[in-house]
């Protein structure tokens, strides 16, 4: 979300840290040690941001955390943005919940807080239309909404077309269920290929994308030693891969890797690449494998945290991607 919210506006972004202990699930814990750590750095706190199902993890929100969201943000009088872009890319159970069915089981639930984005750009396969929703209870949200969209319309030609195929209801069933069979090949063949060559994925069962274990590749355990392995992948291996230091990931070595953009022939050459960097790197992973299976569980560091709090801007200030020049841009 840095690019996204930061990089013109100025929000800051503080990041809610979880652990591959339990598979980066969000916890009420994880919720209140950000909050506190905020506010002991004199920040004052808006929302919660959560993308459900999660980019980059693949993973989706069960009921229960999505109630302790909830329950948190009642709490703390904070808004709460669920991204629900992923919502129909799920492939296997569990099923997608959405923010708005929580919402309906307890009226105590404050609704002018909640507010959840959509866009047809995943599940339809429409990046380049630019057609995106905000779903807000809240009436001064709404209104706000419809004066800044006067700024990014969306064409005519465009509003057409979309309303004529989101109105035939048998080819956005059909098209669903064939993307979701297609997405489960896809993250069957290629998890099988990685697991092949000793690498590990998170499991998950959603999104277009593999969250993917580099740890064993690192010469440490630090974002630095990762971002170099992030330049041997791109550089060497010629794959694009996006490290987790970009997604505020507050352990070095996992690595987000595309899987839904490309055709079979492309993954089979990508398999192969990767293949080929293991058996290059194979005494290296073999070392450091009883290491890490001797420490499973990593020990916190708030150090990327306090980093974060400090900036002046809420890019990852250990991200790869160069910072934007909006964030200096004054009018």
């Amino acid at each position: 979300f840095d690019r996204d919210l930061c990089w013109r506006t100025g929000v800051r972004l503080l990041p809610v840290v979880c652990h591959s202990s339990n598979n980066f699930k969000v916890t009420r814990k994880a919720l209140e040690e950000a909050y506190a750590k905020a506010v002991e750095a004199n920040i004052t706190v808006k929302g919660l941001l959560i993308t459900n199902p999660s980019n980059p993890l693949g993973t989706i929100l069960d009921r229960d955390t999505l109630r302790e969201a909830m329950s948190f943000i009642n709490e703390k009088n904070i808004h709460l943005v669920c991204d629900e872009i992923y919502a129909a890319t799920v492939f296997r159970q569990p099923d997608f919940i959405s923010i708005a069915e929580i919402i309906e089981e307890d009226q105590e639930y404050n609704r002018d807080l909640v507010h959840i984005i959509y866009s047809l750009s995943k599940d339809m396969g429409f990046p380049g239309f630019r057609v995106g929703i905000v779903y807000s209870y809240n009436d001064a949200v709404v209104e706000c909404g419809r004066k800044m969209s006067s700024f990014g319309l969306v064409s005519s030609q465009t509003q057409n077309l979309i309303a004529s195929m989101l109105s035939d209801d048998q080819f956005i069933e059909k098209f669903l269920l064939e993307s979701a069979g297609r997405l489960a090949t896809r993250h069957k063949d290629f998890t099988d290929g990685l697991r092949q060559v000793g690498i590990k994925c998170l499991n998950s069962n959603a999104g277009l994308f593999l969250w993917m274990d580099l740890k064993g590749f690192l010469r440490e355990s630090t974002v630095e030693a990762e971002t170099a392995l992030w330049r041997v992948i791109i550089n060497d291996v010629k794959l694009n891969v996006s490290p987790g230091s970009s997604f505020h990931c507050s352990e070095p070595g996992w690595f987000r890797i595309c899987i839904a953009n490309m055709n079979e022939e492309t993954m089979k050459v990508a398999l192969a690449r990767i293949q080929k960097f293991v058996q290059r790197n194979g005494d290296k992973l073999n070392r450091k494998e009883k290491c890490w299976q001797s420490d499973l569980r990593l020990r916190l560091s708030f150090r990327r945290m306090d980093d974060v709090l400090r900036s002046p801007c809420s890019m990852s200030p250990h991200s790869p991607i160069p910072q934007s020049p909006l964030v200096r841009a004054r009018t």
